[in-house]
């Protein structure tokens, strides 16, 4: 099935994911301490944070098992910094929390990795200017390069040889959003026709065992990858972990009558939900 008209507008986004945790206090203080999150609501069992405003993360509280690392499910949540100075004030932060991360430079963007105390694969990352990105045809052109960490941290005026006097990061800026999501999936091929036909995304880099699709020529809003996970199917029981991927969205109407009369779509008026091929749940909600 090919999409044959718009599904979801050019600036459809992701929203919020929602993560399942035995430790809710613990996973909160992480995400509070290291990214500069705040709660923006909260109740018994259930916190959700805020970027500025934006909200970015729920966090539900659950007495479940974590997931092994051949299920599918999320592989990270990427938070996108609106400058490559934002970036560079949160890596001395980092680094003055004695965080050990991973990088890569992926031509269109520069990016860090680490996991949160559950698990959960986490990238902070700043795009590079849209007009600077290089295509082969219709594809965006990708890598993973070192990440020139010294000129991330002076492009934030910002001395790499004395990060101890660096000033203090209390509070992720203003314009801090989920860039993109980045699941595990059984078969990558299979999966990126499910987002293309379902949710009319584009292929926007095509890399075999990795496929990376977005709305409006992004780079990426999702990523996904078999890489632990070929040829696993849907999992048979809930666990610590990703719960549900929000998209946001200003007009639902392309994508209800798109997906009219399928009896696993879920239709709550401003939110249409479902599940991908390998349970992972997806709520495309109706912005105000």
């Amino acid at each position: 099935m090919m999409t044959t008209f718009p599904v979801l507008p050019t600036t459809a986004s992701v929203g919020t994911v929602t993560l399942l945790t035995a430790d809710l206090p613990r996973l909160r203080s992480f995400y509070t301490n290291l990214l500069g999150l705040r709660a923006l609501s909260e109740s018994f069992g259930e916190v959700t944070l805020e970027a500025q405003g934006t909200p970015l993360l729920r966090l539900k509280a659950t007495d479940l098992t974590p997931p092994a690392v051949s299920r599918p499910g999320l592989y990270h949540t990427a938070f996108l910094l609106p400058t490559r100075a934002d970036l560079g004030r949160w890596l001395a932060h980092a680094a003055q929390s004695g965080l050990r991360i991973g990088s890569g430079d992926h031509l269109v963007s520069e990016a860090f990795y680490f996991s949160d105390p559950d698990g959960n694969g986490i990238e902070i990352y700043a795009d590079r200017p849209r007009n600077t990105w290089t295509y082969d045809g219709d594809q965006v052109r990708m890598d993973t390069l070192a990440v020139d960490s010294g000129a991330v941290l002076q492009s934030a005026g910002l001395d790499p040889q004395d990060l101890q006097n660096a000033p203090a990061y209390t509070r992720a800026p203003a314009g801090t959003v989920l860039g993109h999501v980045h699941l595990k999936v059984g078969d990558a091929q299979e999966a990126a026709r499910f987002y293309r036909d379902t949710l009319g995304l584009t292929v926007m880099a095509d890399m075999g065992s990795a496929t990376f699709l977005s709305w409006g020529g992004y780079h990426h809003h999702v990523g996904l990858n078999e890489w632990h996970t070929r040829g696993q199917t849907a999992p048979q029981a809930p666990t610590l972990g990703l719960a549900e991927v929000t998209f946001l969205t200003p007009d639902l109407a392309g994508l209800r009558a798109h997906l009219a009369g399928r009896t696993d779509v879920q239709d709550d008026g401003d939110t249409l939900s479902l599940r991908d091929p390998w349970g992972n749940a997806l709520r495309v909600q109706k912005t105000v």
